[in-house]
C-alpha cells in the first residue's frame, strides 16, 4: 500500500475517513458516469451491508446498488477509514457473498 493518504478526511459516528488521491479521482470518475457521490462512499464505509476480505490487510465494504455493487477497499486502523479506491461492478455474484 505504497498510497499516501491525503489530507482531506471526514469524522462521523467516531469514524474517521480519510480519501487518497487515488480513491478521489475514482470517485469523480463513477461520479461523472453513474452519480457516485463522495457522500454515497462515505456512506458505504460507515454502513456497508457486507464488508468482506480483500488483499493482504484491506477489508472490502460492499453495498447493492442498481444492478450491481458498490465497493470501496479500504485499510482500517485507530478508528481510521483509509479508502485505497472505489469503483462500481455488475459482477454481484462474484463478489457478494452468501444469499
Amino acid at each position: 500500500m505504497g498510497r499516501a493518504p491525503v489530507a482531506q478526511s471526514s469524522r462521523e459516528k467516531d469514524m474517521t475517513i480519510v480519501w487518497t488521491k487515488h480513491a478521489e479521482e475514482r470517485q469523480q470518475e463513477w461520479q461523472r458516469t453513474l452519480g457516485i457521490t463522495r457522500h454515497d462512499v462515505e456512506e458505504l464505509l460507515k454502513n456497508p451491508e457486507q464488508v468482506v476480505p480483500g488483499d493482504r490487510a484491506v477489508r472490502v465494504a460492499q453495498t447493492r446498488r442498481g444492478s450491481g455493487l458498490l465497493r470501496a477497499p479500504f485499510a482500517e486502523g485507530g478508528g481510521t477509514r483509509t479508502v485505497l479506491t472505489v469503483y462500481w461492478t455488475s459482477r454481484v455474484e462474484r463478489y457478494w457473498k452468501g444469499g
